[in-house]
C-alpha cells in the first residue's frame, strides 16, 4: 500500500474515511470488537513487537527496531488521511493491527476497475494463539461489514494479501471476499480480493451501547 504525505488535519482524515475513530464497537461471535486508531502515544510499541514475530515479518517486512514500525505508521499519521492505522481491541484487549485505507486513491487502483470510495483493509493478528482457529475470518467479516455500514458511498472492500500467504487468503475468503486476480505491486505479488456491497448479508450489524 502506498500513502501520500499531506496535511495532518483531522477534518481531512474524517472526510476521506468517514471518521474511523468514531465508528465505535460492534458485537461479533467473539465478543465486543472495536477499531481504535493508533497514535504516537498509543499502540506503536505493541505493534512493533508483533512485527518482530517471524510469521508476521515474512509478509510485513517491518522486523527490527521499533523505529521501523514508527516510521511506517508516521507516514499514515502525517499523511492526508487516506490510511488510518488501528489497533483491533477485542473484549478490551488490543490483539490485532489494521490499516483501513482508500483503495481508490492507492497504487492498487491501477490494477482493477476501482470505484470511487473503494476501501482497502490490511490486518495482522498479534498473538500466535489467536491465529489459525478462525479468529481472523470472524474479525475481518465484522470489520468489512462495519466499513460498508459506516461508509455508505463505498461499494467495494478490497484486500491484497501476499500470494504466498495462504492463511491470509483463506481468511479473506471466509470473510466473503472473492479472488479476482494476481497482481504485481511494488512490494509483493498480491492476490486481489474483493467484497462487493451486494454480497453483504441482509442483517444489521449488532450495536454495543455500553456495559450494563
Amino acid at each position: 500500500m502506498s500513502t501520500t504525505k499531506g496535511h495532518a488535519d483531522r477534518d481531512v482524515t474524517e472526510d476521506l474515511l468517514d471518521g474511523v475513530a468514531g465508528w465505535g464497537p460492534v458485537l461479533c461471535h467473539l465478543g465486543i470488537f472495536e477499531l481504535v486508531p493508533v497514535t504516537f502515544d498509543l499502540g506503536i510499541p505493541l505493534v512493533a513487537r508483533w512485527m518482530n514475530d517471524p510469521a508476521v515479518a515474512a509478509y510485513w517486512d517491518l522486523a527490527g527496531p521499533e523505529i521501523r514500525t514508527t516510521r511506517h505508521i508516521r507516514v499514515q499519521l502525517h499523511g492526508d488521511g487516506r490510511s488510518v492505522p488501528c489497533l483491533g481491541v477485542l473484549n478490551g484487549t488490543p490483539m490485532s493491527y489494521w490499516e483501513i485505507y482508500r483503495a481508490d486513491l492507492d497504487q492498487l487502483a491501477r490494477y482493477y476497475p476501482a470505484l470511487p470510495q473503494d476501501t482497502g483493509i490490511h490486518l495482522l493478528i498479534g498473538a500466535p494463539e489467536d491465529r489459525g482457529r478462525g479468529v481472523g475470518g470472524i474479525l475481518l467479516r465484522a470489520v468489512t461489514e462495519l466499513v460498508l455500514d459506516k461508509r455508505p458511498a463505498c461499494r467495494q472492500v478490497v484486500g491484497e494479501p501476499d500470494v504466498r500467504n495462504a492463511s491470509s487468503r483463506r481468511v479473506f475468503r471466509k470473510a466473503g471476499f472473492d479472488f479476482v486476480a494476481e497482481v504485481d505491486l511494488l512490494s509483493k505479488r498480491a492476490a486481489l480480493m474483493i467484497r462487493d456491497r451486494l454480497t453483504l448479508y441482509p442483517y444489521e450489524i449488532p450495536r454495543f451501547d455500553g456495559y450494563s
